[in-house]
């Protein structure tokens, strides 16, 4: 049987999945990396570790798939977004740790840009705001910091060109739209790298990667490589846009969110050029082939969803596991008042306040642990709820259902509880891989495993909807204190 070979390479681990014709996923295997903080807020990895990571788990499920009797046609790539690297074109040696899409390292080189008058030029032309969060302020933060020799050649890419630059051994410098897109060089409109914004933020345009469509042909693996044989690469994807893409939402409208490390709402908006709207990205979904035209989406980036968790883990102890968190939860009826505000690294969507900070409203001695659980799943909701207010009031074609995958959606008490704030439907996917089923299918469309977007769009399924409940008369008080609660966050009063 033919097979399609996933790479999702995330933000605390990669995996490796291998999916059949029918949508089924025969085996996965995956690895975790080390998160590295120098400072408050910067974060940091290893691109090795990354690359080993990736070359590990690809070398587990090939070889699961030899001893089934499977072939390998092709692999496809997704990986997290803006996250940046800088290595030397020659040695493939990294010239720096790569710098997270977390890290908030430039955010003085952002405001300056900011006094400067450049938000205009830089929203219009590339549909992102002034934030630390996309690649442009990184890369120039990498080649000023490593003084990379100008008269030598080096490489500028997300993770997803240095996987292809690693598997292909080094034959290969490319990307696709959808991770240009999130690097504030990429025009939207033109669809290529901008000459303009690469002066502005002294990135030689010729370091960065060349931009093919993202169903297409990224070379194929060296045979000295993890598979040990040459397999073509035919996909290359931004999670985010991956998992929109797995979660078959093709036509305009179609609205998924994927609760990550952070949460990440995208609507399709077609393949006419969107306007620019407050408080959202614009940015590309995909491009299927060198003769499509881009398919656009409006996007809602939430910073800390799953890291929130983490922290009751790891800093507070609160949870030994991550899986505990709704039974602890359920424990009390309600938050006793309490609101968490996760802005550890400032606020996304719709706010983009880097300097917020996350804070804790409503203390009394009467809350426990089950509280703060129940209030970091309620702060998932209402950061989900910020943008699709956003959406609604920038009228974009409002979704009648949301669809949802990644970690936290496996809570029932946190499907039920965003239900009742957006008074719509949620469905959660009964594939859980949605973002590495994206990568699978843009793939396997390019080699012909399958034959349509509609054959595709048959494969996706669903779980039992979870319907907002209309007589829930508390869901707008616990809005409004959510809000109130993010004006202190940002030092509003």
């Amino acid at each position: 049987m033919q097979v399609v070979l996933a790479l999702d390479a995330g933000t605390t681990s990669v995996r490796t999945l291998a999916v059949d014709p029918y949508g089924v996923i025969l085996t996965t295997c995956q690895q975790e990396f080390t998160q590295f903080y120098p400072e408050p807020g910067l974060i940091e990895h290893d691109p090795e570790e990354i690359w080993l990571a990736a070359a590990n788990t690809l070398k587990e499920v090939s070889e699961r798939m030899e001893e089934m009797g499977h072939d390998i046609v092709c692999i496809g790539i997704t990986n997290q977004r803006e996250t940046s690297i800088i290595w030397d074109q020659d040695s493939g040696k990294p010239l720096h740790n790569a710098i997270v899409w977390q890290d908030r390292r430039t955010t003085k080189r952002c405001k300056e840009l900011f006094e400067q008058g450049y938000l205009s030029e830089i929203r219009s032309k590339t549909g992102l705001v002034l934030d630390p969060y996309f690649s442009a302020s990184k890369f120039e933060w990498m080649i000023k910091t490593t003084s990379v020799n100008p008269e030598k050649r080096f490489c500028l890419g997300t993770v997803d060109s240095w996987l292809i630059w690693k598997l292909t051994d080094g034959e290969v410098h490319a990307t696709e739209p959808s991770n240009a897109s999130r690097s504030m060089l990429f025009d939207l409109i033109k669809g290529k790298w901008s000459q303009t914004l690469c002066d502005l933020f002294s990135v030689p345009i010729n370091s960065l990667p060349e931009i093919r469509p993202t169903s297409g042909h990224f070379g194929s693996t060296s045979t000295d490589g993890p598979l040990g044989k040459k397999v073509p690469i035919r996909s290359a994807i931004g999670d985010q846009q991956s998992s929109l893409f797995g979660q078959a939402c093709f036509k305009p409208g179609d609205t998924k969110n994927t609760y990550g490390t952070g949460s990440f709402i995208l609507t399709n908006l077609g393949k006419d050029p969107p306007p620019i709207n407050d408080g959202l990205l614009t940015t590309v979904a995909w491009k299927l082939d060198s003769s499509s035209p881009l398919t656009y989406a409006v996007e809602g980036s939430i910073f800390s969803t799953g890291a929130t968790v983490q922290w009751l883990r790891d800093e507070l102890g609160i949870i030994n596991k991550a899986s505990e968190l709704e039974q602890l939860a359920m424990d009390s009826q309600n938050s006793g008042g309490v609101v968490i505000v996760p802005a550890f690294s400032g606020l996304g969507s719709p706010w983009w306040d880097p300097d917020a900070r996350g804070i804790i409203v409503g203390l009394t001695r009467g809350v426990g642990k089950a509280e703060l659980a129940r209030a970091t799943i309620e702060a998932m909701a209402f950061q989900t709820r910020d943008v699709l207010e956003t959406i609604k009031n920038n009228e974009i074609s409002t979704p009648t259902e949301l669809k949802v995958d990644g970690g936290a959606s496996v809570m029932n008490l946190l499907m039920q509880f965003q239900a009742d704030q957006l008074k719509i439907p949620v469905i959660r996917s009964s594939n859980k891989e949605s973002t590495a089923m994206g990568a699978a299918f843009l793939a396997g469309l390019a080699s012909g495993v399958w034959g349509s977007l509609k054959e595709i769009e048959n494969l996706w399924k669903g779980d039992e909807p979870f319907l907002p409940n209309v007589n829930n008369n508390l869901s707008e008080k616990l809005y409004e204190n959510w809000l109130d609660a993010v004006r202190r966050s940002k030092n509003q009063t």
